[in-house]
Parts: C-alpha cells; sequence; structure tokens
C-alpha cells in the first residue's frame, strides 16, 4: 500500500503550508503529496491527474478536508464513487476523521459510514448554495429599492472634451487635433464620440 496526500490552494498567491505540514505530521513525504494551486470548480487540474493515475487499488489517499479535494459537492461525491469502487483505494480526511473509507476490524466504520457522511455534507453545501442564493437576490432587490445602482459607473465627460469631439464631428478641427486634446487614441476616441451622441451631446 502506498500513502498519497492531495493539497490544493485556489490561487497562486494563497499558502498551502499549513496542508503540507499535516501531511508531514501524518509520515507523508514530499514524494507522495501532489498540489494544485487551481479552483475547485472541476477535476481538470494538472496535479490530480498525475495522482490519479499513480493511485492504485488498496492506496490510500489522504486530504486535510473536504473542500481541498473540490468545492462542487455533487462533483466531489462522483470523484470519490471513483476512488472507492473503481480504483478500489481508500480515502482518508485528516479534519473529519468519519471520513475514513478504511475498514477497520473491530467496528463498522469505514466505507459505509463514510458516504453516509458525504451524503450529508453535499446535502448542508446544496442547501447553504440555495440560502447564499436567495440571500443576494434579497440583498439586490433591497438596494435596488434605496436606489443603489448596479454595474459599471457611467464616465462623465468635461466641457473640454465634449466640445472637442463637438468640434471633430462638425469638422472644425482634424481627428489628430481631437486626439491630441482628449488624450485618447482613435479606436477609443470614436467609441466616446458615438457615447456622447447616444448621449444627444451632438445633436
Amino acid at each position: 500500500m502506498t500513502v498519497f496526500a492531495y493539497a490544493r490552494v485556489s490561487a497562486q498567491d494563497q499558502n498551502i503550508a499549513r496542508q503540507l505540514d499535516a501531511f508531514h505530521n501524518y509520515g507523508i513525504d514530499d514524494e507522495h503529496i501532489f498540489t494544485d494551486k487551481k479552483s475547485g470548480k472541476d477535476f481538470e487540474r494538472e496535479s490530480y491527474k498525475k495522482l490519479m493515475r499513480k493511485l492504485k487499488k488498496g492506496d490510500l489517499l489522504v486530504i486535510k478536508s473536504i473542500d481541498r479535494l473540490g468545492r462542487n459537492y455533487d462533483s466531489i461525491i462522483q470523484e470519490w464513487k471513483h476512488i472507492t469502487n473503481e480504483i478500489n483505494a481508500d480515502i482518508l480526511v485528516l479534519d473529519m476523521p468519519l471520513l475514513d473509507t478504511r475498514t477497520k476490524a473491530d467496528n463498522l466504520v469505514g466505507k459505509f459510514i463514510s458516504d453516509i457522511v458525504l451524503q450529508v455534507l453535499s446535502f448542508v453545501a446544496e442547501n447553504e448554495r440555495a440560502n447564499i442564493r436567495q440571500r443576494q437576490k434579497e440583498g439586490i432587490l433591497s438596494a435596488k429599492n434605496r436606489g443603489v445602482q448596479f454595474g459599471r459607473p457611467q464616465k462623465s465627460y468635461s466641457e473640454e472634451f465634449i466640445n472637442a469631439v463637438r468640434n471633430f464631428n462638425n469638422k472644425i478641427i482634424s481627428l489628430s487635433q481631437a486626439l491630441h486634446i482628449t488624450k485618447l487614441k482613435r479606436c477609443n476616441f470614436y467609441y466616446h464620440m458615438h457615447r456622447l451622441s447616444d448621449l444627444g451631446y451632438l445633436q
């Protein structure tokens, strides 16, 4: 049996040391630790896929917490079943000892209990996601009712800027003169000229 460990953080600037320390304390050497600095939205992660190619029947995969495996519980459950039922390896979650699929001779704790715990976690996570979405909708509605504006703020234009665009539009000054006054590149200048036209400044 080989013991592997998997650590993940979502961004390059996040610290992975706490997870690595936990694995070292468990007795896992760096050679058998796989790490990714990538979002947990799916399992398309380079080191994780390398780990899956090495994981064999009877091996043990150790993770610090269940969310380090991924953040989508539906996907986690599918991956959990793939590892435990298809590869026939075991999983241990250090922060939640009940999530330990190793069958022990002296009790019934193992795959059955782990599967139940995982299903409960999935249910709780899904409900929390639904609650978050509902709170977000209520918060946005409340803010709109108070007159809060959403989206990018509207750009305000100075009188000098408007006059330069208007003079160019009326062929009083050249494009190069207008670009010099507004300090814009050609494509940006035309973009803002169209905006000013839409706002009624060039009529």
